[in-house]
Parts: C-alpha cells; sequence; structure tokens
C-alpha cells in the first residue's frame, strides 16, 4: 500500500509518545522503493525521520539493522539512526521512527583530494570495518567469506547471462576476475553493504570549503552484512577523482587495525560494474520490461567503455569539473530503485536510498510540505 505524507506523520506520533507533527515533507515514491518514508516537524521544533516497510521483506531487513544500530551506536565515530519508537502495521510488521540526523549528504563525483572531507570519509569506513565480528552475529546479519561470496557472484553471473543482456566482452572480463581466487583473499568485515554520498551526511566549519568537512553520520543500513570490505568503495571507485579517491584509500588504510589487502580497489571497482547485474536481475524477476531495457542499455555503454581499456586496466576515472559539497537536488531514492531513473552510465554505482537531509538544502519530496493544526 501507499501512505500519504499525513499518515506516515499519524503513525509517528503514535510511535513516540510527544510528538506531535507541526509538518510534514513527503518523500516521492518511485518504482521499486521498498521503504515509505517522510520528515516529521513537531511542535517542540524537534525533526524526525518515519520509514514503513512496503513488504514482509523490507521489514525482516529493517529489524535485523534496528538490532545492529543499537550495538555500533556507542562504537562509532559518527551518528547511526537511533529509533526512538514503533508501530505496529495493521497488515503486519512496524514502521520506525528516529531523530534526524542532521548534516549534508555527499556528491562523490566533487569530493576533494588531501586531507578534510575525503579523509573523514575513509577514517569512517575504517572505523566500521574495524568494528568486532561479534556484535553483527549479536545481531543476525548474514556473513560470507571470501570463497562462498565469490560463489555468490558468479552464480549471480550466470543467471544474468542466461537473460541474453550480457554481452559477451563484459561476461568474459567479469568471469576471469571472478575465477581469479588470489584476488578474493580478503578477511570480511562488517559492511554497510549498498554506500552512496546519499548515506554519508557531513557538516562543514565553511560551508564554501568542503575540506573543512566531518563526517556526522550513515544512514541506510538495510543492506549490512559481514562481507568483503571492498563493496564500501564500490560507489566511491566509480565516481570519485584519482586524487579524492587516493585520499580516502590513505586514511582507511592509517585507521584499519589489519592491513588493507592489495586487491581492494580492483574489486571495489567489480562491485561497482556487478550492481548493474543486480539490478538487471530484479527487472527481469519482476517482469519490468522497461527496467530491463535500461539495464541492458547502461551494460551495452559500459561493455563500450571497456573497449578503450586493456582487461587488467582500471578505467579512468572522470575528473570533476569543479567542487562541490554537494548536488543541487540531492536524490531521495531507494537501493532498488531501477536503472531508468539513473542516466549516467559512468555511476556504475548509482545512488539508490533515502538520505536524511537537514533544512539547508533542498528535499525531493511532494510539490510542498504539510502543516498540520
Amino acid at each position: 500500500m501507499t501512505r500519504t505524507p499525513l499518515a506516515l506523520a499519524a503513525l509517528a506520533s503514535a510511535a513516540v509518545p510527544g510528538l506531535d507533527p507541526a509538518a510534514v515533507e513527503g518523500v516521492v515514491q518511485l518504482h521499486g522503493r521498498r521503504f515509505e518514508v517522510a520528515f516529521i516537524h513537531d511542535t517542540q521544533h524537534r525533526r524526525w525521520v518515519v520509514r514503513a516497510p512496503m513488504s514482509a521483506a523490507a521489514g525482516a531487513q529493517m529489524d535485523v539493522s534496528v538490532a545492529l544500530l543499537g550495538l555500533l551506536s556507542r562504537r562509532l565515530p559518527f551518528s547511526v539512526p537511533a529509533p526512538k519508537g514503533f508501530v505496529a502495521l495493521k497488515e503486519g510488521g512496524r514502521a520506525v521512527v528516529y531523530p534526524h540526523i542532521a548534516g549534508r549528504p555527499l556528491d562523490f563525483a566533487h569530493l576533494p583530494g588531501g586531507p578534510g572531507i575525503a579523509a573523514e570519509v575513509g577514517r569512517a569506513l575504517g572505523a566500521l570495518h574495524n568494528v568486532d565480528l561479534a556484535l553483527c552475529d549479536e545481531a543476525g546479519l548474514p556473513s560470507y567469506d571470501p570463497d562462498t561470496y565469490r560463489t555468490r557472484r558468479l552464480s549471480d553471473l550466470d543467471r544474468a547471462a542466461a537473460t541474453g543482456h550480457v554481452p559477451t566482452a563484459l561476461l568474459s572480463r567479469w568471469e576471469r576476475s571472478l575465477e581469479d581466487v588470489s584476488l578474493w583473499r580478503f578477511a570480511p568485515t562488517p559492511t554497510h553493504g549498498d554506500l552512496t554520498g546519499d548515506e554519508i551526511l557531513a557538516v562543514f566549519d565553511d560551508d564554501d570549503d568542503a575540506a573543512t568537512g566531518r563526517i556526522r553520520g550513515l544512514t541506510g543500513w538495510e543492506n549490512a552484512q559481514v562481507a568483503d570490505p571492498a563493496d564500501d568503495f564500490a560507489t566511491l571507485v566509480t565516481q570519485a577523482t584519482p586524487a579524492a579517491l587516493d585520499s580516502v584509500l590513505e586514511a582507511y588504510a592509517h585507521t584499519r587495525v589489519d592491513r588493507p589487502d592489495k586487491y581492494l580497489q580492483r574489486r571495489a571497482r567489480l562491485a561497482g560494474e556487478l550492481k548493474l547485474v543486480s539490478r538487471l536481475l530484479s527487472a527481469v524477476g519482476s517482469k519490468d520490461h522497461r527496467g530491463i531495457e535500461a539495464c541492458a542499455g547502461r551494460l551495452r555503454q559500459l561493455d563500450a567503455h571497456a573497449l578503450d581499456h586493456e582487461p587488467d586496466e582500471e578505467p579512468v576515472v572522470p575528473t570533476a569539473p569543479s567542487v562541490q559539497v554537494v548536488p543541487n537536488v540531492p536524490n531521495l531514492t531507494d537501493h532498488d530503485v531501477t536503472d531508468h531513473d539513473v542516466t549516467d552510465h559512468a555511476d556504475v554505482a548509482g545512488r539508490f536510498d533515502e538520505a536524511e537531509l537537514d533544512g539547508r538544502g533542498p528535499l525531493v519530496h511532494d510539490p510542498s510540505t504539510t502543516h498540520l493544526g
């Protein structure tokens, strides 16, 4: 079902005693969303986020992430969503309400190199990947060893090949990487699972200087798991400039308790490309013909782009035209949005999750904020 922003505000009021909504901003519901989201302003000038799962599977995923966040909240140098209340949904499952985390999402394409916000990103990821795996076991996170993870990716690739939409050259290149066991000797770590700039919220001492930024929080934890640490760099390696990526990786290496493996960046680029495989399989499974065609088109573009490089050469990352902190209009979409909602084939990873934004930047929401009372 689809709830109106007013209905989501009512859920928030029922979930948190003393939360009296004064205004609500509803997020645009795009095809493939797994959660309904709204931002609530209450009469005490507090801001909240309410999220309601749209399926039993999404609800189960959310419950696991809630358990994890309770364990992570005191162990990370940045904020994570802290649920303050739940309310049962009549169709089953529950909605969650938590205080809004102030901050601005990052645009990886305009991340400046050197000390500052890029290094902060590296330190934040290093802190997450240092978390004790016993906490993840306690939260019930899915966990994959290197060989199992590699085998799962090969299985997905076989299924994608059967659709007939993946170019032969891409299949061959990906298969070579997945069959090279030496690339997959990594130590599993806790991972965010699908990290984009939208989930990294930063604050800045100087709004005109992106280098003065600090990471305030990370959101969108429904895909968290114990797996390949390279997965959390999948979007960075496809969007960031070489200078910014070097700064992130240097700070990350200094933060990690264990030395990162030498193939992390190469697997991260592969993970970014294989996101298209996941979206293709999702579109095929849901018989979304428009999504299938969009994914097929992007795969052809990726194949054409790869022809300019040797098989084992790292693709060139486009140079950003200028340094900016955030895009003009942040994406507030979900991980399952199909590829016809994104057009830039160089951004292989895409941005597919709700970003909890503060009031300083534009929000993608219904045409106007609904004021209550």
